[in-house]
């Protein structure tokens, strides 16, 4: 069974995620999305907001493709977040070269970690190369229509916390 792992803080989970989700679920059979509890950036939305936007807006992808897709919080390294849930490639969106040196960095340290495990880059859609977890909050904060980066589901939830 390939076993593929996407981590993120998803706060809030995007339209730039879920296209990478829908694209990752073609190459796994089981898709741990990995919703990283990251103190230092004080996220908007609790764990458990997090972890209950993914499940539903990402339910329908796994019945779509046949892949099971888990959502598993975490707080230890990526790679051993990894090991734990039996990954052997970690999938990572690119918006921009920026993210690609980054990510360069990441995918050096994780082998010198573990070597057995792939690091998988998949480019965001055109569409979606913008879009920023980030950006969106500003806007949504700023009284502006974030509808063209989220679900509507997840707009609610911005507008909820913004009103």
């Amino acid at each position: 069974m390939r076993i593929g792992l996407y981590p993120g803080t998803f706060d809030p989970v995007t339209l730039g995620h879920i296209d990478i989700i829908t694209r990752a679920c073609a190459l796994v059979d089981r898709l741990v999305i990995g919703v990283a509890i990251n103190r230092d950036k004080g996220p908007l939305f609790s764990l458990e907001e997090r972890v209950e936007m993914i499940e539903s807006e990402c339910a329908a992808l796994g019945e779509r493709f046949g892949t099971e897709i888990v959502v598993h919080p975490f707080e230890n390294l990526l790679i051993d977040c990894a090991r734990d849930v039996g990954a052997s490639m970690i999938l990572r969106g690119l918006r921009a070269v920026a993210d690609f040196e980054y990510e360069f960095q990441m995918v050096g340290m994780n082998r010198a970690l573990d070597a057995s495990v792939e690091t998988v880059f998949l480019m965001a859609d055109a569409r979606r190369q913008a879009i920023a977890s980030k950006l969106v909050k500003e806007i949504a904060r700023l009284g502006g229509d974030v509808s063209s980066f989220v679900t509507p589901g997840v707009r609610d939830r911005l507008v909820a916390k913004f009103v």
